[in-house]
Parts: C-alpha cells; sequence; structure tokens
C-alpha cells in the first residue's frame, strides 16, 4: 500500500502561531493536526485541492518553459517537492524556500509573464501567497468547513 505524502514543506504556521491556513503548504490547520488519521482518499482530496489551487494562481503570472530545469534546481537547491504534483506546486516550494536563492528565475526554466514581469519577485511570491490564502479560506467559507476555534487566516505579514 503506497501512503500519501503530506505537502509540508516545513514552514507551518497552523501549529505555531494558530493560523486557519498554513502558509507553507497551504493546508487547513485542522487537516494539518488530523493528516494522520485521513485515509489515502480524503489525503488525496485534500493535495489535489491545493494543486488546483496554486495552478490556478501561479499559471496566471508564470509560464513554466523547462520542468527538467526546474526540478533540477530544486533539487540543487534542496528544496522539496512532490514530483507527482504539477510544476507549478514545484515552483510555489522555489518561491516559498528559496526565493533568496533565486538570482535568474530563468535559470530555474521559469519565466515571469509580462503582466507581472515588472514586480520584484519577492514582492510578487508575497502577492500570491495572499491570493493563495484568500483562496483557501474563501473555500473553507464557502463549503463551510471552518471550525470556529477563533483560529486566525495567516497573513504573510505577520
Amino acid at each position: 500500500m503506497q501512503t500519501t505524502k503530506t505537502p509540508c514543506i516545513g514552514i507551518c504556521s497552523t501549529t505555531s502561531l494558530g493560523d486557519l491556513v498554513c502558509r507553507g503548504c497551504k493546508r487547513y490547520g485542522f487537516e494539518v493536526i488530523n493528516w494522520n488519521g485521513y485515509d489515502a482518499e480524503a489525503k488525496q482530496a485534500v493535495i489535489n485541492r491545493i494543486e488546483k489551487f496554486m495552478v490556478q494562481i501561479l499559471s496566471a503570472r508564470f509560464r513554466i518553459f523547462s520542468e527538467t530545469a526546474l526540478k533540477r534546481g530544486l533539487e540543487q537547491n534542496s528544496i522539496p517537492f512532490n514530483p507527482a504534483l504539477s510544476p507549478y506546486c514545484w515552483l510555489h516550494n522555489l518561491l516559498k524556500k528559496g526565493r533568496g536563492q533565486i538570482s535568474d528565475l530563468n535559470s530555474f526554466g521559469v519565466a515571469v509573464l509580462s503582466d507581472y514581469a515588472q514586480i520584484d519577485l519577492a514582492v510578487l511570491a508575497e502577492q500570491i501567497d495572499e491570493d493563495l490564502l484568500l483562496l483557501h479560506a474563501a473555500h473553507l467559507e464557502r463549503y463551510g468547513l471552518a471550525p470556529d476555534r477563533g483560529l486566525k487566516l495567516g497573513s504573510v505579514d505577520s
């Protein structure tokens, strides 16, 4: 039996800060806490949602022209990624964990789309994270999944 890998990238704000949505992997706090109790189908549903939202947000801002270069860059910089997921999820991990290691996105096989090319990469990465957090929070609220525990939406500014 194959186990579903956790989407954790080692930056957890749900357990350390009480955020509703993790600033790292984008799971909800209750998903982080209950992950080991989920069956494979439930884990995959969480991963599918995260992947869908990441692709939606990142593909509107970037074009990945070489998956091979992106994968190689992630491996060389010891940045975790799940090869079973979209390369846009890999790119998210690069922006989260390797932002300081990026001098040229082209060397990672990635181009910033023209509408976003004039925005500093660190600022763009923060905007992307805010958009992802808002999208996940809206999804949580829309489908009535949010537990009322006084948890707060993560903010990349805090």
